[in-house]
């Protein structure tokens, strides 16, 4: 069994990988991606693969994006962040899906079920677009827990600035605060309301207000001046520089 694995996130990848191993399945993992960009130009090239395990928010956009581009004829199971409401659009269209964190009992259920599966393999276009806009009117959150000292307070959203991950530890910062926050990135992201926050990189998620200038840079990527920036650099990936201007100019 040949399998492909779409993850930007090291750390989750690298869990999928381990739980996969401890299953009672036989597979040879043929490549492990993190971009769409990458993703397209790899099933250009490959078009021998039985199941693919797909993040829905990667480092340069949502995978969905990938079958606006190129056909996937594998079967695909989604590993998401978003909350059960927002994808309740996977289990009406019978389209698998593991929730984050990956359980191990979910995983095996997933994998009896694509073994036992004789449906075509395809992804209806009209099944992404409904997915798509299950997530899109997903009401998003308003408060945040964050540590402070031994216990956990909340803070309204809207006074975050940016949130940044150093040593798989995920900060969020304030006007005056640095704040930690039990979460992932992907889990922090897929939370937010995606008009007023953006992931310019992996690391680092930022509000629309709380940038002030934006400058060419090496590679054309753009770095960004920020409010409060803590000694931190705000650079845009590559791959995002595109679509950040244009999410900047909406």
């Amino acid at each position: 069994m040949k399998i492909l694995i779409i993850e930007d996130e090291p750390r989750a990848a690298s869990q999928l990988q381990r739980m996969l191993k401890a299953c009672t399945f036989d597979y040879e993992l043929l490549d492990i991606i993190d971009t769409v960009e990458d993703a397209i130009l790899w099933f250009q090239k490959n078009t021998t693969l039985d199941l693919v395990f797909m993040d829905i928010q990667l480092a340069d956009g949502l995978s969905f994006e990938i079958f606006q581009k190129i056909e996937v004829e594998a079967p695909i199971i989604f590993t998401t962040a978003f909350d059960q409401y927002a994808i309740q659009a996977f289990k009406v269209n019978s389209v698998d899906y593991l929730l984050k964190p990956i359980q191990k009992d979910d995983l095996n259920d997933a994998l009896d079920k694509f073994l036992k599966s004789n449906k075509p393999t395809g992804i209806d276009p009209s099944i992404l677009k409904q997915l798509l806009g299950s997530m899109q009117s997903t009401a998003k959150r308003e408060g945040l827990l964050v540590k402070e000292g031994n216990g956990f307070v909340q803070i309204k959203v809207s006074e975050l600035l940016y949130c940044y991950s150093e040593d798989s530890i995920t900060f969020g910062v304030t006007s005056n605060k640095r704040f930690i926050i039990d979460e992932t990135m992907d889990e922090l992201f897929d939370s937010l309301d995606q008009n007023t926050f953006y992931r310019i990189n992996r690391g680092q998620i930022l509000a629309k207000s709380s940038i002030q200038k934006m400058d060419p840079y090496f590679n054309h990527r753009v770095k960004l001046s920020i409010s409060n920036p803590r000694d931190q650099e705000f650079i845009v990936s590559r791959p995002k520089t595109s679509d950040f201007k244009k999410w900047m100019n909406t």
